[in-house]
């Protein structure tokens, strides 16, 4: 039997989101004018919210405006890096780093599931011992260099439970040979938290929290 524990990133073993502070970090270090854009990243979040551009959309554009179109790995893996050590030191609970202890002494196979770009959110996970990280990732160009543009879809609500079965298929886990243990804090991650067999709602906001006690999953407060 396959033992797996999935965990959401932001807002699960992080305190607060990572997107918006990785690109202000990465900003300041690479190109500090580039702050006087940050408005309109904020224009761009407003039509989010109106649903007059969808995340997707507001991840390309928000990057676009604060990193450039495009980065060598070597740029991306400088300022991802910088990015994570600051986070892991401030901004991982406590509470998530005990839970990965136990899930790990308890022989599960920890993966981090998140719709945050793969770039910082994988070295993330290497400081916290998690070699497995699936999430959203971006195009690259004929050069190598990696653009504001995401490859496929972002890796959220559905289509992370989708990219999730798709590792496990690569990995040679058959669904019925596998306990599931799922962590999130957004009911978007529903569809996931629905699949495992032990769904936990975590610093779950109020939507989360109303359904995970229609469903009866276990709500945790790491905060």
């Amino acid at each position: 039997m396959h033992c797996l524990a999935i965990y959401d990133m932001d807002k699960t073993i992080t305190a607060a989101p990572t997107w918006t502070r990785f690109l202000v970090a990465a900003a300041k270090a690479r190109a500090p004018w580039r702050l006087a854009l940050f408005p309109a990243v904020g224009v761009a979040g407003i039509g989010y919210l109106l649903k007059q551009v969808d995340r997707s959309g507001l991840k390309q554009f928000s990057q676009r405006l604060l990193l450039g179109g495009a980065l060598t790995p070597e740029e991306m893996a400088k300022v991802a890096e910088a990015f994570a050590e600051h986070e892991v030191a401030h901004g991982v609970l406590h509470g998530a780093r005990e839970r990965i202890a136990a899930d790990r002494a308890e022989g599960y196979r920890i993966v981090m599931a998140t719709a945050s770009h793969g770039y910082y959110a994988a070295a993330i996970a290497r400081r916290l011992g998690i070699e497995d990280v699936i999430a959203t990732e971006a195009k690259r160009d004929g050069q190598g260099r990696i653009l504001s543009l995401i490859e496929g879809d972002n890796c959220y609500g559905p289509v992370k439970l989708h990219r999730i079965e798709s590792w496990m298929a690569g990995q040679a886990i058959p669904r019925g040979s596998a306990h599931v243990r799922a962590y999130s804090d957004h009911v978007s991650d529903a569809p996931m938290l629905d699949w495992a067999d032990e769904g936990y709602a975590v610093n779950a906001h109020g939507p989360l929290r109303r359904l995970a006690a229609e469903k009866g999953w276990p709500i945790l407060d790491w905060r």
